[in-house]
């Protein structure tokens, strides 16, 4: 009985060792992940003319340590170095080769802005490096010619598409006039809405106007626009000049059908420092739960949603939409990251971004769902029109897309 019940032990023994081996053998590892911890890298305009997506960093800070709080990914707690890159392109390249050589990141996730990204990303590709769910809706970075970035937003394209199609369909006889920041976020948006238009684009854009994010006004672009006789306005602007342009547009009479580029949309953000009087009846699109219209009040994700602001990120405004955006990717992030399981390199990294199907992302308009795959790189495409009453957004129409 002695003889044999050793060999059990043994047999035991052995198969516990095998198994054991087996499962470390199945981990793996790049530059920046561990048993313990995931580094992810992110810059932010913590400062500068677009200070006001910090909020996107900061949510996707609170968010991570929430998670880091319930365990972790898979037991491994998250590691977020936001650097403040102050959206300028030069300071943006030298924060990113910090975050590779000095931080040694495992990826890059998440950074704000179209001209920062467009600086930095050849580089960080060049080094292994993915950028998981750029902030910034830019088509190259939804492109897989690009393999080692993925955008996360329906497109500057796509939406310039949208009003393209809404102005054909509604005011077919419109006289336009544009405003557009002259960097690839205006050009691309201004380029969907010209396509579209087709033919139509020569006489109906009667007059554009760009202004450069280093500019302190914009009223000698609006005076010239309202000078062209023009009954509707396209205002491709990030926060800072959109809310500029709605309050010059009110203050000098102009009465044009107002479209907004959805960057610009935060209530607290932009239409209370522009005058909620001076915003009202202004159109955009949305893609996501907007936490200032009350149909969502009883939602049960926008609850979730206010209790984690609540504990893990009280500074911040719960009227800004721009905080639901940086909640939503942040969420985006952790699902691949899931997805990874042990295998936590760079390759496998990108395969899983890349392999979301769909993903019912929470805070996002009923019906929109996320969806990748290695020759899709573009995970949300529809959107929603909406316009703004005087008080909050209202959605109106079904989803819509290019």
């Amino acid at each position: 009985m002695l003889a044999k019940d050793f060999r059990v032990s043994v047999t035991t023994i052995l198969g516990l060792v095998l198994a054991a081996s087996s499962v470390m053998a199945q981990k793996k590892y790049d530059v920046g992940a561990s048993d313990t911890e995931i580094k992810i890298g992110n810059l932010a305009p913590y400062s500068g003319p677009a200070s006001a997506y910090a909020v996107v960093g900061k949510t996707a800070a609170a968010y991570y340590k929430k998670i880091n709080d319930e365990g972790g990914i898979n037991g491994r707690k998250i590691n977020f170095i936001s650097l403040d890159d102050g959206y300028s392109p030069p300071k943006s390249v030298e924060m990113t080769r910090r975050l590779i050589e000095q931080d040694q990141v495992l990826f890059i996730a998440g950074s704000v802005g179209t001209a920062p990204i467009s600086a930095t990303y050849k580089y960080a590709a060049g080094k292994g490096v993915p950028h998981l769910f750029a902030a910034s809706a830019a088509t190259k970075f939804q492109d897989p010619k690009n393999p080692l970035i993925i955008g996360w937003a329906p497109s500057y394209y796509t939406e310039g598409s949208i009003y393209a199609k809404h102005i054909l369909q509604n005011t077919p006889d419109a006289k336009v006039a544009v405003l557009y920041q002259n960097d690839d976020y205006g050009k691309e948006f201004l380029q969907g809405f010209e396509n579209v238009l087709g033919a139509k684009a020569k006489t109906m854009i009667v007059a554009k106007s760009s202004y450069e994010v280093t500019d302190t006004t914009l009223d000698s672009q609006i005076v010239q626009l309202q000078g062209s006789g023009a009954n509707v306005f396209v205002n491709i602007a990030t926060p800072k000049f959109a809310a500029m342009a709605i309050r010059k547009v009110y203050d000098i009479g102009w009465k044009p059908l107002h479209y907004m580029s959805s960057p610009a949309t935060s209530i607290p953000g932009v239409l209370i420092p522009a005058g909620l009087e001076k915003a009202t009846g202004i159109i955009s699109t949305q893609f996501f739960k907007d936490p200032m219209d009350s149909k969502w009040k009883d939602d049960k994700a926008m609850k979730e949603w206010r209790a984690f602001m609540a504990k893990y990120y009280p500074d911040g405004d719960v009227k800004d939409d721009r905080i639901i955006y940086g909640y939503g990717l942040a969420k985006t992030v952790v699902e691949a990251l899931k997805q990874c399981g042990d295998n936590l390199t760079r390759e496998n990294l990108m395969k899983q971004a890349t392999n979301l199907r769909d993903f019912q992302l929470d805070v996002l308009i009923p019906g929109i769902k996320i969806n990748t795959s290695p020759t899709d790189y573009a995970p949300i495409k529809q959107m929603q029109m909406m316009r703004f009453d005087g008080k909050e957004w209202v959605l109106f129409g079904g989803l819509v897309t290019k």
